[in-house]
């Protein structure tokens, strides 16, 4: 038996992908024509948290909201490149040291950037 993968080694994946599509496309259908439909003016009016919305909902808000959730996830997802560093870091030898250790480096520029900027300042 060979190492390499045939497209029939990939059938049950791609079985189980229709199957679970299929499952969530029949389900939603299956709601939404079997469901009650009784539209009332209270049901369709706006519901948030039980408080009574005041104002307008378009208005607009702080980009820093924005830039906080973006600084997330650029933090966030680099955090999840060092998970495979962290599981091969025998056989990645010094090598992979000094990679991660620059990846670091460049993550502490970016972090130092962002705080001479005060991006994280709410305050202004």
């Amino acid at each position: 038996m060979g190492s390499l993968n045939t497209p029939i080694d990939y059938l049950p994946i791609v079985l189980m992908f229709i199957v679970a599509l299929g499952f969530v496309v029949t389900t939603m259908v299956a709601s939404h024509l079997l469901g009650p439909k009784r539209k009332t003016k209270v049901k369709l009016e706006a519901f948030e948290c039980g408080v009574e919305g005041q104002g307008n909902a378009r208005m607009p808000f702080s980009i820093k909201y924005f830039l906080v959730a973006i600084l997330f996830v650029l933090f966030d997802v680099e955090v999840i490149f060092m998970y495979p560093w962290a599981v091969n870091f025998k056989q990645l030898g010094m090598v992979g040291v000094i990679e991660v250790f620059t990846f670091v480096s460049l993550l502490l520029v970016g972090f130092y950037y962002m705080l001479s900027k005060r991006a994280l300042k709410w305050e202004e």
